[in-house]
């Protein structure tokens, strides 16, 4: 038997719709503004840079039934393996991104056909050649997708899992508790500075680290501009974010994750790894949209 090698990836894809207002918003009138289309969903966008990386990434999603073709083609032509489903009932998620002069971003998201995901979307052939199985916190946010991604975690077995929380207001939606008890077993947990204070209950940092590293073999807190930490028990790693000029940080948080995902994917060590995650969440805050750049030149971040 071929031994497991590459990254699945099961969640969200999306068609973001970025928005650059001039200046605020003109209630009842007109705001010049910047408007992009662009591909989107925060697993879709953890494998694109993933692949950008080198690594081999096989990406399970629902879309609508009409999108099934151009999404796979696009997957494809930037190195991700597609397994889509198409759904007859249900368009293809939508995500307004509005973003402030800071490049910070607020979402108005439509969820569509991610929220059908089910488990028999995802073959079993997948989950056996699998290294390691990413889940977007997002599949666990609807009865449909949650099912899924819970089956896929029984189905999985001893196989290592990781789960990005995704969204700080559907944890509030759903509650922490619920959202611990789901993740339950997952090898490592990449929450943001926000979803780490749900979810642990403080605002404290070493408090966060401390709670969920109770909870989860491996914690990577996402803390933006403040760089990042990751807690192993009573261990603790951290990095520092490079200074960048940040135009949208729509996917710095994917490209985080991707990083830290293909580094430790190679066998390379935690520090090393929140180093080259943090480069990568930066490089991408200068970029519009959530995925990389085929000018960035992304592969070094995850490997120099």
């Amino acid at each position: 038997m071929t031994p497991p090698s590459g990254i699945l990836i099961i969640g969200d894809v999306m068609t973001d719709v970025i928005v650059r207002p001039e200046g605020p918003l003109a209630r009842g009138s007109d705001r010049r503004a910047s408007i992009a289309f662009k591909p989107g969903g925060s697993a879709a966008n953890q494998a694109a840079w993933l692949a950008s990386f080198g690594v081999e990434v096989d990406f399970v999603g629902r879309v609508g039934a009409a999108d099934v073709e151009s999404e796979a083609a696009r997957l494809k032509a930037i190195g991700v393996t597609p397994w889509l489903a198409g759904d007859t009932e249900h368009e293809t998620g939508r995500l307004i991104a509005l973003i402030d002069p800071d490049g910070e971003r607020s979402f108005l998201t439509d969820r569509g056909a991610n929220d059908a995901l089910e488990a028999g979307d995802i073959p079993d052939a997948l989950i056996a050649q699998a290294a390691l199985i990413h889940l977007s916190g997002y599949s666990f946010f609807a009865p449909s997708s949650r099912a899924a991604v819970l089956d896929v975690m029984r189905r999985a077995g001893g196989k290592p899992i990781s789960v990005d929380p995704a969204s700080a207001e559907f944890l509030r939606e759903v509650g922490a508790e619920n959202f611990l008890k789901w993740t339950r077993g997952a090898a490592i947990l990449f929450p943001n500075a926000e979803e780490a204070a749900i979810l642990a209950g403080s605002d404290d940092p070493e408090t966060q680290c401390a709670r969920l590293a109770a909870l989860y073999s491996l914690v990577v807190v996402k803390r933006g501009a403040a760089g990042c930490e990751a807690a192993a028990g009573a261990k603790r790693w951290r990095a520092a974010a490079p200074r960048v000029e940040a135009i949208d940080t729509t996917g710095a948080g994917d490209a985080f994750v991707a990083a830290f995902l293909a580094a430790r994917h190679t066998g390379t060590d935690v520090q090393t790894g929140l180093e080259r995650a943090v480069a990568a969440g930066a490089l991408a805050s200068t970029i519009v949209g959530g995925g990389p750049s085929p000018k960035a030149g992304v592969r070094s971040s995850a490997r120099d």
